[in-house]
């Protein structure tokens, strides 16, 4: 009875061994396959998405194939070998299936999927406070575009900090890096949020920090076809104000709304006129200089 299950175990073993034998050849000879019609056809083997990547997502078999791409267009930083491709590696962006995993979109060998490692050289990360308002109502999602808009009372010693207010657009189509603490661009779900985390330069980053003391931020959110057009930059005035709007000292009892400033009044010609004193009864010539009026007696000749 044992020596029968033996042999039962042997045949088993060699047609499992036989099986792993039959498909490895026949996988070994679909890649030849397909290597030999990409050389026929002048086609290179890259590796491509085989699902849908979101932001940090680790890169292995799974979620990576071999496709064959057109020789003379393979995207710059394309992977050629599926073993380089998910050594340890994560996506930075997201991927779509079938498109081209690009050394840009994903993360050096030790898997860090951080925020940094998106920025471009040059660029800083730089977080702002919004709310339910000032973040367009949630609208706002990692991969849009903003302008950043700074409310403020107007300078000056008559101004009233509580009424007198002025805008200005301190910067212009920056992206939108995260919002609270989502960075995916598919997240785009409306969501309010507290903290905006916006992708500017160094100038930027410190108009960003004095406007946050100066006053309020809020953001305005641009069209589609503004962030696609991908010639929006960062505006970056001499001032951190446009405008010049300065409430000097006012009168005791002036209302405290702002006004602009008056210029000086003319005296009026007719008030002039009915200022002057009574017409002599002989003739009168009456020289005007400037504004102000004159009369002389003009004496007979006879």
């Amino acid at each position: 009875m044992q020596q029968r299950n033996w042999i039962l175990l042997g045949i088993a073993v060699v047609i499992g061994l036989f099986a792993v034998v039959l498909a490895n050849s026949y996988f070994s000879g679909v890649q030849q396959k397909q290597e030999r019609i990409a050389e026929q056809q002048k086609l290179q083997r890259i590796v491509v998405a085989s699902q849908d990547m979101a932001f940090g997502t680790p890169l292995g078999i799974q979620n990576l194939r071999m496709a064959n791409w057109p020789a003379d267009s393979v995207p710059v930083g394309a992977f050629t070998s599926m073993d380089d491709a998910k050594r340890g590696r994560v996506a930075l962006r997201p991927i779509v299936v079938g498109e081209p995993v690009l050394a840009s979109r994903v993360s050096g060998v030790d898997g860090r999927a951080t925020l940094s490692a998106n920025l471009p050289v040059g660029k800083l990360a730089y977080t702002v406070p919004v709310n339910d308002v000032s973040g367009v109502g949630g609208f706002v999602r990692p991969g849009d575009r903003v302008d950043v808009i700074l409310t403020r009372p107007i300078p000056g010693p008559g101004s009233n900090s509580g009424t007198d207010k002025m805008t200005d657009v301190i910067l212009e189509g920056v992206p939108v890096l995260g919002i609270d603490q989502v960075a995916d661009e598919k997240d785009t779900k409306a969501a309010p949020a507290k903290t905006a985390t916006l992708e500017v330069d160094t100038l930027g980053a410190q108009k960003l920090a004095l406007g946050i003391q100066l006053g309020a931020l809020s953001l305005a959110l641009r069209n589609v076809a503004d962030q696609a057009s991908g010639a929006l930059t960062t505006v970056v005035p001499k001032h951190l104000s446009v405008s010049n709007y300065v409430i000097h000292e006012r009168p005791s009892g002036q209302s405290s709304s702002f006004a602009p400033p008056m210029l000086p009044r003319l005296p009026s010609l007719a008030a002039a006129m009915l200022s002057r004193p009574a017409r002599p009864k002989s003739p009168t010539m009456t020289v005007f200089r400037g504004t102000q009026p004159s009369e002389y007696e003009v004496k007979r000749g006879w």
